[in-house]
């Protein structure tokens, strides 16, 4: 095969297989600080649904980027922020470390800041922004729709939770929750307690336990307790969600 005739063979199995989302460094303000981050969108002006997409412990990783992208090819915008100012772990215990270093007020200044952003945005539906996040960032989703009433849906992949219903009351958005039933941090009893307090506050809620999964189950680059196919349900479960509550 010559080299044009394999440069279109190249170009057509590449068209076929369909290109991810690019994306492209922001930044915008939160409070005094500039807070940095990846923004990816669809194709064409809109305007779409948005999501603010929250890393794990270890940072704003190619892993999270990945599905930031993943999800602008389902067609939406999706901002990967940036808790931790530009650090990104290699190791457990630094990883620890840059978490516990998160002050609450300034986590919950920058999700803020991040909603904001989103609807400022022109090819963004202002009424359709949500959040997603992955273990701390799990937690920080609830905390976005604890902290913004707007916000139209939540996904919490084995974040923190509570049950304290004046809290929980301030929540208007619908959350889907996905967890490990061998999660030693976040317990199925946790789940279970939460789910209950939310349903008792007629908050729409839709959880689901995998009973031989652990915590990160959804993250292949964790060796020991990535679950393929819940992992593949999750997602499932996560884009008719999001189709459902953001794309009406």
């Amino acid at each position: 095969m010559n080299k044009f005739l394999l440069s279109m063979f190249l170009c057509f199995s590449l068209s076929a297989s369909g290109f991810a989302a690019e994306g492209k460094s922001v930044s915008y303000k939160s409070g005094a600080d500039t807070v940095s981050g990846m923004l990816y969108a669809p194709a064409g002006k809109g305007p779409f649904p948005a999501l603010i997409v929250i890393h794990e412990y270890w940072g704003l990783n190619d892993w999270v980027k990945d599905q930031a992208s993943k999800l602008a090819d389902q067609g939406y915008v999706a901002l990967a922020i940036d808790l931790y100012r530009g650090k990104v772990a290699d190791n457990p215990d630094l990883a620890h470390e840059l978490m516990r270093g998160v002050p609450q007020d300034r986590a919950n200044r920058d999700l803020q800041s991040a909603y904001d952003f989103l609807g400022s945005q022109p090819n963004v539906k202002k009424d359709r922004i949500g959040s997603i996040g992955w273990y701390m960032g799990g937690g920080y989703s609830l905390d976005v729709a604890l902290l913004e009433p707007q916000l139209a849906a939540a996904v919490i992949n084995y974040g923190h939770l509570m049950t304290d219903p004046s809290e929980l009351k301030k929540i208007n958005a619908p959350i889907l929750g996905n967890f490990g039933g061998q999660d030693q941090g976040i317990t199925p009893d946790d789940v279970k307690k939460f789910r209950q307090a939310m349903e008792q506050l007629g908050k729409k809620v839709d959880i689901k336990i995998y009973p031989d999964a652990g915590h990160a189950f959804e993250n292949p680059n964790n060796k020991k307790g990535y679950r393929a196919d819940d992992a593949a349900d999750a997602w499932k479960r996560t884009v008719e969600f999001l189709a459902a509550t953001l794309k009406k």
